[in-house]
C-alpha cells in the first residue's frame, strides 16, 4: 500500500526546490484521493454536457449513467461558470516556528497551503499564496504553476523574529476583494486582532480556518501552568497548556460567523484529518450561491 505523503514530509526548507515540488504533487494527490472530483471542483465549473468518449479522455469525467443506458462510453463536459479565487493566508510569525514536534506549526502551514493551492490551480480556480507576517508576497490569484511555487518559495523557512500581521492582511485583503471568494487561513490565532477580520470574511466569503497547534499547547505534553511572552504582541501571559476553553472559544465564535473550523496538531496525521475535513464542508472549492 503506498505511503502517504505526510508520512514523509519533512521541514519545507530542507527539500531541493525540485524535491519540495514533487512531494507537494503526491501531497495534493493524497488530500483529493478517493474523492468525488466534483467535491474539489466547487463553483468553478458547471457540468455542459455529455459526449461520447475520445482516447485520451480521463476515465475520471466518465458519464456512467449515460452510458450504462447506451452502452456506450461517454464523458461529461464542463464549462467555466465563473473561476473561483483562492487565497490562502499563512500566519509566518514567531510563533508559528517555535515547536515541540518534529514539524513545526509553521512547516505543516507551507505544506498544506502548498497542497490546497495547487489542488485549486488543478481545478481551474486561480490561487494566491498570502503571507500574514512581515514579508510581502503576490496577492493576485493566478493559474500559473509557477506562480504558485514563487510565492511560496520565500515561506518555506520560518523566522523568529517575524511579527504577525494577520489581522492586517486579512483586512487589507478582504478590502480589495470585489466578488465572494474562498478563503484559506493557516495560523495558530495568536493575534486577538485576527478574529474581528475572520467573522468579517465568515460573512462575506467562503472562508475556513486551519487552526494549527503544537502538542505544548493542548496539554499532550502535561506541561502545566506556564509563563510566556507573546512574540508578536510583546504582552506577557499565565497559562495552562491542557486548558481547553481559549481554543473551543474561538471555534464556536467562528463558526457562528459562517467559518469553517478545523483544529490540527502537529504530532497529527495531516492527509486523513484535512481530507475528512474538507469532503464534511462539500468539498475545497464549494463556493456560495
Amino acid at each position: 500500500m503506498p505511503v502517504e505523503a505526510s508520512a514523509q514530509l519533512r521541514r519545507p526548507d530542507e527539500l531541493a526546490r525540485g524535491d519540495f515540488d514533487m512531494v507537494v504533487r503526491r501531497l495534493a494527490d493524497d488530500i483529493a484521493f478517493g474523492a468525488d472530483n466534483s467535491l474539489f471542483m466547487g463553483g468553478g465549473l458547471e457540468y455542459a454536457a455529455s459526449r461520447p468518449y475520445q482516447p485520451g479522455d480521463s476515465v475520471r469525467l466518465l458519464d456512467w449513467r449515460l452510458s450504462a443506458r447506451t452502452g456506450k462510453p461517454f464523458i461529461k463536459e464542463y464549462e467555466a461558470l465563473k473561476r473561483t479565487s483562492v487565497y490562502v493566508v499563512v500566519d509566518t510569525s514567531a510563533s508559528m516556528a517555535v515547536s515541540s514536534t518534529e514539524l513545526s506549526k509553521h512547516d505543516l502551514a507551507v505544506w498544506i497551503a502548498s497542497g490546497v493551492g495547487l489542488i485549486a490551480q488543478r481545478r481551474l480556480s486561480p490561487v494566491a499564496v498570502v503571507g500574514a507576517g512581515e514579508r510581502a508576497t503576490r496577492v493576485n490569484p493566478s493559474l500559473v504553476r509557477s506562480d504558485l511555487w514563487r510565492t511560496i518559495e520565500p515561506l518555506r523557512r520560518g523566522d523568529l523574529g517575524e511579527r504577525t500581521l494577520l489581522g492586517e492582511r486579512l483586512r487589507t485583503l478582504l478590502s480589495r476583494l470585489d466578488r465572494s471568494s474562498v478563503l484559506v487561513v493557516l495560523s495558530d490565532l495568536h493575534d486577538p486582532d485576527a478574529l474581528a477580520a475572520l467573522r468579517q470574511a465568515g460573512h462575506a466569503h467562503d472562508c475556513m480556518v486551519v487552526h494549527l497547534m503544537d502538542p505544548a499547547e493542548t496539554g499532550r505534553l502535561g506541561a502545566g501552568f506556564f509563563a510566556g511572552q507573546e512574540s508578536e504582541t510583546g504582552r506577557a501571559f499565565l497559562a495552562h497548556s491542557g486548558s481547553a476553553w481559549a481554543h473551543d472559544h474561538v471555534r464556536r465564535d467562528l463558526i457562528r460567523a459562517g467559518v469553517d473550523y478545523l483544529l490540527l496538531r502537529t504530532d497529527e496525521r495531516v492527509i486523513p484529518v484535512l481530507r475528512q475535513f474538507l469532503r464534511a464542508r462539500g468539498g475545497l472549492l464549494r463556493g456560495r450561491g
